[in-house]
């Protein structure tokens, strides 16, 4: 009895540790679709926004594959390149892409929310791994609450884009894939980080000169300055980092649910910082991806 008693504190801490960094990872990508957002509209182009991404976070992160080299075999870095296909540039292309199409709400509100959804529908069919009841009534309450701020966005006038929703479901695809496979990568958080970010600037930087689609000369200082923070540091450092901490602790079903209150956390932090607050039926669809959330949460899944 003694030895639970002392092993409980730590295992709690753990926990509360995991939850931790989910929670901060939340927070990062909710600012994410307010930032991305902003430029896409404005003066730079999609391309420059993924430039900015990952060119900046592979230089900060290259000196951890440098120095940790030998301790990465070939099939590590082929690992990384398959990491890098699913949560590198495709994502962040079919990302922006849904932002410009439609708007940072519904952006925040469908690619995080469906991911934990697609991740337990692809359990199901690749590991046999049918969800509980309660698991199901989780999925349906964050699927109804996406749904009821779509539709009603388009009540309002606000209009539906299919190619944009398509892209952000495809989005929300890739980002479940990442889920599931970076738990059976081998790769610590870090370099895991480091893989997609260094993979994608190899791959993605001679493409980006070479089409001539660059669009940065034109873009204020300012904001070309706040991107390369926010998309090549925060989102490509600490974002992935946390998340990938968050999946190893709490393993991917509670870690993606807690990356599923974005559109909760971008709602309050849009209270302050915009002005906006939203509207009771919106709130009603918070409520339900919330409910949905704390449902996920409580139902343990392997990665």
């Amino acid at each position: 009895m003694s030895g639970v008693i002392n092993r409980a504190p730590p295992a709690l801490a753990k926990t509360i540790a995991g939850f931790a960094w989910a929670g901060l990872a939340a927070c990062i990508f909710a600012g994410w679709f307010i930032v991305t957002r902003f430029s896409v509209t404005h003066d730079l182009r999609v391309w420059d926004i993924t430039l900015l991404r990952f060119a900046g976070g592979g230089a900060v992160l290259l000196p951890v594959l440098i120095i940790r080299r030998r301790q990465l075999p070939a099939k590590a870095w082929r690992t990384g390149l398959g990491l890098a296909a699913l949560w590198g540039v495709p994502f962040v292309v079919f990302v922006a892409l849904g932002l410009r199409l439609t708007s940072a709400g519904q952006a925040a509100a469908v690619t995080p929310c469906m991911m934990p959804v697609f991740a337990g529908l692809f359990r199901w069919m690749v590991w046999a791994q049918r969800p509980t009841r309660l698991l199901g009534l989780g999925y349906a309450g964050i699927v109804a609450g996406v749904t009821l701020m779509q539709a009603y966005g388009v009540y309002l006038g606000h209009g539906f884009h299919l190619i944009g929703l398509a892209c952000l479901l495809a989005s929300s695809v890739l980002w479940a894939i990442y889920t599931m496979r970076f738990p059976m990568s081998g790769l610590t958080p870090i370099q895991a980080a480091a893989m997609v970010c260094v993979w994608s600037a190899i791959i993605y930087t001679p493409v980006f000169f070479l089409a001539g689609i660059s669009r940065l000369g034109t873009a204020s200082l300012q904001e070309v300055a706040l991107q390369l923070i926010y998309q090549g540091l925060l989102m490509s450092v600490v974002a992935v980092i946390a998340l990938n901490r968050a999946i190893t602790v709490l393993g991917a079903g509670a870690a993606t649910a807690v990356i599923s209150l974005i559109p909760v956390i971008a709602t309050l932090m849009a209270i302050p910082t915009l002005g906006e607050v939203p509207p009771p039926v919106n709130i009603f669809g918070i409520a339900m991806i919330t409910a949905g959330v704390l449902l996920a949460i409580k139902q343990p899944s392997k990665p």
